[in-house]
C-alpha cells in the first residue's frame, strides 16, 4: 500500500459537505478524493494511504471512531482530523486520546480546517509502532486502576485521571490556538523542519522567543506529533503562580503539608505521566524550585511538598522564556547547570517582523475567525492597510497582530476592512530592564536605585505595585541584588505610612 503525498480522503455521509469541502481543498492545490461511509474508504484505499483523513464522527455502520481503531489495528498510519456535527466532549476526548490530529464541529471554517490538514501534511507523524508501544492505552490504565489492591494507588490513579480530563478539556479550549502556526517564511519552516526532528524523540525542548511569537503554539506542535500525542499536555506558567505556591504546583502535596492543604493534590509533573509538561516562562522560576526542577531532571524522580515518597516519572519537559537566560545567568538569577540541562535542543522563534511575508495571510485568518464571531460579511481588505500591517515592526507579534485585527472587525461598518493607523504608532516604552539599567550602574548607584524602588513600594519586591515591577525585571533577580548590595529591604516596611 503506498503512501500518496498530498492526498487528502472526505469521508461524510452527508453529499454536499463532502463534495463542497473536497472542491475546496482541490482549488487549494491538494488531492482530494471522498467516500461515503467507513466501509467505501477502505475498499477505496487499498492500494494508497491517503496523507491526511478528514472523518465525519457519526457515519452510519462504522462510525469515525471505530474505523480510526481499525486502521490502528491495521497497523495503517494516517493523520486524522475528525467532524462532526455537534460538539461532543466525551467523543472529543476519545478522538484525541485515540491520537486524532485535530477537532472540528460543523458548520465547519474551511480555512481553518485546510490549515489543519497542511499542517498534518508538512509535519508527518512518527511511527505507529513507537506510538503504540511506549504509551499504554487508557483502557489498560483503568483495568489497572481496577484490579489494584493498593489503595492509595487505585486513589492516585483516579486522581489523576481526573486531572488528565481536566487537562483535555484545556486541551479541546484551546485546540483553535493550533490553528495560528501558519504561514510560508524561511523562518517559520526552519522551526517547523526543527519541530518535525525533535518530536519524535523524548529531548528536552527549550524554546525561546519574544512576547507573543506562538511559543506555547511551537510546544503543542511538538507534543502533537510526538509518541506521546495520546498522554496529556499540561501547561504552567511559571510567572503567574505565587513563589510560595510553586512547588506545590509542580509536584504535589500531601494532605496537612501547609495551611489550606486539606486533603492530598497531584502535582503537574503526575497529571502529565507519561505526557508532556510545557514550562512556559520558566526564567521567573525561584532559585530553590530551580535546585528542584535539575533534580527532577537529573534523576526522573521527586516527592510531594510535605511527603517522603519518592515519585518516578516519565515526563517530556518543554520549557519556553522570552528572558535572555545567559544574561540571566550572568547576574545569577538562573542556575546555569539547570540551563544546560533544558537546553538540549534549543528552538528560536522569530518574532513576526522577520516573517512579514506571513502577515497578509495571518490577517486573512484573522478576519474570517472575527467577522464570523461578531456576524459581519467582511468581503476584502483595503490594500493600504495591508501594506500599513506588513510595514509595521509588530513588538507584540502575533498577539498584538490578532488585537488589531479584532479591533478593527468590530469598528468595521462595510463589507472592506480598513486599520487606523494611530493604532500602530504608539512609542516604544523605554528600557529600564536590569540589562538597560542596573548592570550598567555602579554597585553604589545600584545600590540606590534599589532602595529608591523599595521606598516607593513599601519594601514589597514582587507584585504589579513592587520594587521588582517598578525597575522593571524579575523578583528572584531584585531579590538576588538586594542579598548581594546587604540591603535591609525590611527597614522600608512601614515607609509609606510614615509618609503619610
Amino acid at each position: 500500500m503506498d503512501n500518496i503525498d498530498g492526498l487528502v480522503y472526505v469521508v461524510d455521509d452527508d453529499a454536499s459537505a463532502r463534495e463542497g469541502l473536497a472542491s475546496f481543498l482541490s482549488a487549494a492545490g491538494l488531492k482530494a478524493q471522498t467516500a461515503a461511509s467507513g466501509e467505501e474508504f477502505l475498499a477505496m484505499s487499498r492500494n494508497e494511504v491517503p496523507s491526511c483523513l478528514v472523518l465525519d464522527v457519526n457515519l452510519p455502520g462504522l462510525s469515525g471512531i471505530d474505523l480510526q481503531e481499525e486502521l490502528i489495528r491495521c497497523s495503517i498510519q494516517i493523520p486524522i482530523i475528525f467532524v462532526t456535527g455537534h460538539a461532543d466532549i466525551p467523543m472529543t476526548v476519545r478522538a484525541l486520546k485515540s491520537g486524532a490530529a485535530d477537532f472540528f464541529t460543523k458548520p465547519t471554517n474551511n480555512h481553518e480546517l485546510l490549515n489543519a490538514v497542511r499542517r498534518c501534511i508538512a509535519v508527518p507523524l512518527p511511527p505507529l509502532r513507537e506510538r503504540r508501544d511506549d504509551i499504554p492505552p487508557l483502557r489498560n490504565i483503568v483495568r489497572w486502576c481496577g484490579t489494584a489492591t493498593d489503595i492509595d494507588a487505585r486513589k492516585q490513579a483516579a486522581e489523576r485521571l481526573q486531572y488528565e480530563n481536566v487537562v483535555l478539556r484545556e486541551e479541546i479550549d484551546k485546540a483553535s490556538m493550533f490553528e495560528e502556526v501558519v504561514g510560508t517564511a524561511g523562518a517559520l519552516k526552519r522551526v517547523l523542519t526543527a519541530v518535525s526532528k525533535v518530536a519524535p524523540t523524548d529531548s528536552t525542548v527549550l524554546i525561546t522567543g519574544e512576547t507573543g511569537t506562538g511559543k506555547e503554539l511551537i510546544a503543542r506542535a511538538i507534543h502533537k506529533k510526538s509518541a506521546r500525542s495520546a498522554r496529556p499536555f499540561v501547561t504552567v506558567n511559571c510567572a503567574a503562580i505565587p513563589q510560595s505556591l510553586i512547588s506545590s504546583e509542580l509536584f504535589g502535596h500531601e494532605k496537612g503539608a501547609f495551611t489550606g492543604a486539606l486533603q492530598r493534590r497531584p502535582g503537574r509533573f503526575e497529571v502529565a505521566e507519561g505526557g508532556t509538561i510545557f514550562l512556559d516562562e520558566v526564567g521567573e522560576l525561584p532559585s530553590e524550585t530551580q535546585i528542584a526542577l535539575l533534580r527532577v531532571l537529573q534523576e526522573r524522580e521527586f516527592q510531594r511538598v510535605g511527603g517522603s515518597q519518592t515519585i518516578r516519572m516519565n515526563v517530556r519537559v518543554i520549557a519556553a522564556t522570552n528572558r535572555d537566560l545567559q544574561k540571566a545567568i550572568a547576574a545569577d538569577a538562573f542556575r546555569q547547570d539547570l540551563f544546560y540541562r533544558l537546553n538540549v535542543f534549543p528552538i528560536q522563534v522569530p518574532p513576526l517582523r522577520e516573517r512579514r511575508e506571513d502577515i497578509p495571510m495571518l490577517v486573512d485568518y484573522f478576519v474570517d475567525r472575527f467577522s464570523r464571531k461578531t456576524g459581519k460579511n467582511i468581503r476584502s481588505i483595503k490594500k493600504c492597510a495591508i501594506d500599513l500591517l506588513v510595514c509595521y515592526d509588530w513588538p507584540g507579534n502575533i498577539r498584538e497582530l490578532q488585537n488589531v485585527i479584532e479591533r478593527a472587525v468590530i469598528l468595521c461598518e462595510s463589507d472592506t476592512l480598513t486599520v487606523d493607523e494611530t493604532w500602530l504608532l504608539q512609542p516604544a516604552p523605554p528600557n529600564h530592564s536590569v540589562e538597560g539599567t542596573l548592570s550598567r550602574k555602579s554597585p553604589a548607584e545600584e545600590k540606590e536605585l534599589i532602595e529608591k524602588a523599595l521606598m516607593e513600594s513599601g519594601g514589597r519586591v514582587s507584585g504589579s505595585s513592587g520594587a521588582a515591577a517598578k525597575l522593571c525585571i524579575a523578583a528572584s533577580t531584585l531579590e538576588y541584588k538586594i542579598r548581594q548590595l546587604k540591603i535591609n529591604k525590611h527597614s522600608f516596611k512601614n515607609y509609606l505610612q510614615n509618609e503619610s
